[in-house]
C-alpha cells in the first residue's frame, strides 16, 4: 500500500530548532528498509568537492607589461570567461597637480572630470550618451589627490570595442567644457555648501588636511574649495587637458578577453592617438610637524568628533606591507582591533573608532577618529593617544600578528575577484611604478614579515608626540589638552600593561579657542561637494 506521510526533519542552528517538512511517497516496506546512516553515494562523484582543500584561491592574476611603441607604461591581464574589455588610463593629473595650471585652482582636476563628456567640438552631451549607450559602453572619469582616470568597459567584440576607443580618445582630445556645463556644475556647489557646513565629520577632515599638509598641494579637498572653483572657466580647463592628459603623462592597464597581440595593438593605439605632451611635475615633500597641532571647531552638538594623525609614507616606501598590518592590528580590523577594543569595548566611549593609513605619490596620512559624547571627550582623547602610546612602544604580540595577518590574507582575493577589480589594482601598480608582479610579492611580504620586523617599521615612522588633533565638539580646553597629551608621553611603569586614565572635569575653564575658529568657517573656505 502506497501512503504520503510527513517526514519531520530537526535543522540545528544556533541552539534553535526548526521543523523542515517534506512530503514523501514511500512503500511501507521501502520504508522500513531505510537505513539512517547510509553514506551518501553522490558525494563521490563531486570531484571538486574532493579537491577543494588543495585548490589555490589566493592565486594572483598573471599580470604582463606590454611592449609600447611610444614608451607609455601599459599593464595586461587576460581573461577569457567574459567578452569584456575593461581600460583604465591614468594620468598624474589629480588634485596634486591643480596648481600647475594657476595659483590657487583648486578643483581644476575634478571640474574637468565631472565636464569631460559635456560635449566635443562635433558632438554633443547628449550624442556623447547615446553613443556608448548604443555600443553597450560604460565610461566615466573620475579625479583624486594624485591620479585623473578614465575608465572604459565594453565587449571585445571588435564592432564594439573599436568604436568605443575611438570615441573615448576624441573625448580626452577634443572636450570643449563648455560654459553651459560649467554653470551647472558650480550651481551644484552653492547647494552643497549648507551641507557642509552642517556635516562636522567633513569640516573636521578639511581642517586636518590643512593642519597636515599647510601649503602643500595635497592640503585643499580635490573637489575644490567655494572660492577656488568660481575661477574655473572653460578655457582653463581646455588647458588643463592640454598639458596634462596626454600620453606621456599616463599609464594604461587592460583586462579582459584578448590576446597579446590584440592588447598590445590597443595599447599602441591609445598612446598614438592621444595628444602628446610632457610628464607632470614631481611633488614636494610635505613638512612634518615636530610637536603637538591642535586645532578645534566649534559645533553645537551633543556629540564631540575627534580625529588625530600624522604623515605617514609613500605608496611605494619598503615599510608600506608592514604598517599595513600594523594599522590593521590598531584600528583597521574592527572589533578586533587595539583601538575598538579601548574605546568601545572597555569603556563604551563610542559605537566605533578606527584607524587608516593612505598611502600616496608624496607621503601619505596615519589617522584615526571617533565620535563620542562631549562629556566623554577628554577621556576618550587620553584612551587613544595611550593606545597609540603602549603600540608604538610595546612588542607586537604574536598571536595578533598571526590572525591579523589570516584575515588579510583570506581577505586579499577579493581584491582581484572580477575584471574591473583586476583592471583597478594592476592601474594602481602601473602609476605607482612598482613591479608588474606585485600582487604576487605582497602576499609573500606579507608572509614573511616577523614581529620584530613590524615593531621596527612601526617605530620608524609612527611618532605619538607630534600629532596633529583636529576636534569639533560643543567646547574644549586646550591647554588642559595640550597638558594631558604631554603627561601621556612620561615614561610606563614596566609593571603597567593596560591603559589607565585620568579622569578631567569638563568645562571648569574657558574653551581655548583659534581665532579662526570662533566663528562658523568662511564661505570661501569651505569644500565643494
Amino acid at each position: 500500500m502506497m501512503f504520503k506521510h510527513p517526514i519531520f526533519i530537526l535543522c540545528f542552528s544556533l541552539g534553535m530548532i526548526s521543523p523542515v517538512f517534506a512530503d514523501v511517497q514511500l512503500d511501507n516496506r521501502e520504508a522500513d528498509l531505510i537505513e539512517i546512516n547510509t553514506p551518501l553515494k553522490s558525494i563521490l562523484v563531486l570531484q571538486s568537492l574532493k579537491n577543494l582543500s588543495t585548490q589555490k584561491n589566493d592565486q594572483t592574476p598573471f599580470v604582463q607589461e606590454l611592449k609600447n611603441s611610444d614608451q607609455v607604461r601599459t599593464l595586461f591581464v587576460s581573461t577569457q570567461n567574459l567578452p569584456i574589455v575593461d581600460i583604465q588610463l591614468t594620468f598624474n593629473a589629480g588634485s596634486g597637480q591643480d596648481e600647475t595650471i594657476g595659483k590657487g585652482l583648486f578643483g581644476l582636476s575634478n571640474m574637468a572630470a565631472k565636464l569631460l563628456t559635456e560635449g566635443t567640438d562635433q558632438l554633443t552631451a547628449k550624442q556623447i550618451a547615446s553613443s556608448f549607450e548604443s555600443l553597450g559602453a560604460q565610461f566615466s572619469a573620475n579625479a583624486y589627490r594624485d591620479m585623473f582616470t578614465v575608465r572604459l568597459r565594453v565587449l571585445s567584440d571588435p564592432d564594439k570595442l573599436e568604436p568605443a576607443v575611438n570615441l573615448m580618445l576624441d573625448i580626452l582630445n577634443n572636450a570643449t567644457f563648455n560654459n553651459s556645463g560649467l554653470n551647472l556644475a558650480l550651481s551644484n556647489t552653492k547647494v552643497g555648501q549648507k551641507q557642509v557646513q552642517e556635516n562636522p565629520s567633513r569640516l573636521m577632515n578639511i581642517r586636518f588636511y590643512r593642519a597636515i599638509y599647510g601649503q602643500h598641494p595635497y592640503a585643499e579637498p580635490s573637489v575644490g574649495t567655494q572660492a577656488s572653483v568660481k575661477k574655473i572657466t572653460p578655457e582653463l580647463l581646455v588647458q588643463f587637458k592640454n598639458k596634462l592628459l596626454v600620453a606621456q603623462n599616463m599609464n594604461i592597464a587592460v583586462t579582459g578577453n584578448l590576446n597579446l597581440d590584440q592588447a598590445t595593438q590597443l595599447s599602441n593605439q591609445i598612446s598614438h592617438s592621444l595628444n602628446q605632451g610632457e610628464t607632470a611635475t614631481v611633488l614636494p615633500e610635505p613638512i612634518d610637524q615636530t610637536d603637538f597641532n591642535l586645532h578645534f571647531i566649534p559645533f553645537n552638538s551633543t556629540q564631540a568628533h575627534i580625529t588625530m594623525g600624522q604623515l605617514g609614507i609613500t605608496r611605494n616606501d619598503p615599510d608600506r606591507v608592514a604598517l599595513e598590518i600594523a594599522n590593521q592590528m590598531f584600528g583597521g580590523s574592527g572589533f578586533n582591533s587595539i583601538l575598538m577594543r579601548e574605546l568601545r569595548v572597555k569603556r563604551g566611549y563610542t559605537y566605533g573608532a578606527y584607524s587608516s593609513l593612505a598611502t600616496t605619490q608624496a607621503r601619505g596620512l596615519f589617522s584615526l577618529s571617533y565620535s563620542t559624547q562631549q562629556e566623554q571627550l577628554m577621556d576618550s582623547i587620553q584612551v587613544a593617544h595611550q593606545a597609540l602610546i603602549h603600540f608604538v612602544s610595546q612588542p607586537i604580540a604574536k598571536k595578533q600578528l598571526e590572525e591579523t595577518r589570516e584575515g588579510m590574507l583570506r581577505a586579499f582575493p577579493m581584491t582581484f575577484s572580477s575584471n574591473a577589480s583586476i583592471n583597478a589594482q594592476i592601474a594602481a601598480v602601473g602609476f605607482y611604478g612598482l613591479p608588474s608582479d606585485y600582487l604576487n610579492q605582497y602576499q609573500k611580504q606579507l608572509n614573511a614579515l616577523t614581529p620584530l620586523q613590524i615593531q621596527q617599521a612601526i617605530q620608524k615612522h609612527l611618532r605619538a608626540d607630534r600629532l596633529t588633533l583636529v576636534v569639533v565638539a560643543n567646547t574644549l580646553d586646550q591647554a588642559a589638552l595640550l597638558n594631558m597629551l604631554k603627561s601621556n608621553l612620561e615614561p610606563i611603569p614596566q609593571s603597567q600593561t593596560t591603559i589607565k586614565i585620568t579622569r578631567h572635569p569638563l568645562n571648569e575653564s574657558k574653551s581655548s579657542v583659534e581665532p579662526e575658529a570662533t566663528t562658523p568657517a568662511p564661505l570661501q573656505d569651505i569644500v565643494s561637494p
